[in-house]
């Protein structure tokens, strides 16, 4: 029989924001950050690479950022400040008193990933997922893209990137406000910090996946990181078992990621 995720359990960030959380398997902690415009559930149950990681003698603890799923939606811009998802993060390691642990994300998670490791995060290993070096170093563009899916909402043409974009906003519940405060929440990260991230990374990103530039540039830009690629572009890759199964390699330990 599967594993059943637990209920959702919440907690109070830092600036009282109401943030959720649930729980799959027993052992070792990591934490999974989910993409924007997405949920825990969406990333991480739905396509089962929690349920993989769980088998491989993990807790895997996978949150809603503010903004998204469960977590609280405000529509108050003044509770979207700078880097507002990094300081979630790190409330949340630190509610759950975490010390040894390991951390990622995908897409708008693998950004959080990377603000939080260089903030003073310090997991044993680190994967950024779905996420290049431009969207690292340079935040506004993808920014950009995403403004003005949410202020066009009904106008673009069937099959368009945007309206892909507005269909997966419709199927996640997604609140529009809420979700273009987030926007305001993006940092950049200077080369420099990108360059004294410590921790051991695999950079994991779909073969057509260019939406927030090179995975193999951002790889060679950390220290101790390896690059894989697994199929799809950036909305389909998520969904695919290749990254589950890469995810839990690294975590797992196993043989670097060729």
């Amino acid at each position: 029989m599967a594993a059943v995720p637990t209920e959702p359990q919440y907690f109070a960030s830092f600036d009282g924001t109401r943030i959720a959380w649930r729980e799959l398997g027993t052992g070792r902690p990591v934490i999974l950050i989910h993409g924007y415009f997405s949920t825990a559930e969406v990333n991480w149950i739905k396509y089962g690479h929690a349920a993989k990681l769980a088998a491989r003698g993990f807790r895997v603890i996978m949150p809603d950022l503010r903004g998204h799923g469960l977590s609280d939606r405000p529509h108050d811009v003044a509770a979207y400040p700078p880097d507002a998802l990094m300081r979630d993060g790190m409330a949340l390691v630190a509610h759950l008193a975490l010390t040894d642990y390991d951390l990622g994300g995908y897409s708008l998670g693998g950004r959080t990933t990377m603000r939080m490791l260089v903030n003073g995060a310090t997991p044993r290993r680190a994967v950024l997922a779905g996420m290049g070096l431009t969207g690292i170093l340079t935040t506004a563009g993808r920014g950009d893209y995403f403004r003005k899916v949410l202020t066009n909402l009904g106008n673009f043409e069937r099959g368009s990137n945007e309206w892909m974009t507005e269909a997966f906003l419709k199927t996640t519940k997604g609140d529009p406000v809420a979700l273009l405060h987030v926007l305001e929440t993006f940092v950049d990260t200077p080369i420099e910090a990108v360059e004294a991230v410590a921790v051991p990374t695999a950079v994991i990103t779909g073969a057509e996946d260019d939406d927030n530039g090179s995975g193999a540039a951002l790889a060679a830009a950390i220290p101790q990181a390896v690059f894989q690629e697994i199929p799809g572009g950036h909305m389909s890759a998520v969904a695919k078992p290749e990254l589950g199964d890469a995810i839990a390699a690294f975590f797992a330990g196993d043989h670097a990621p060729q």
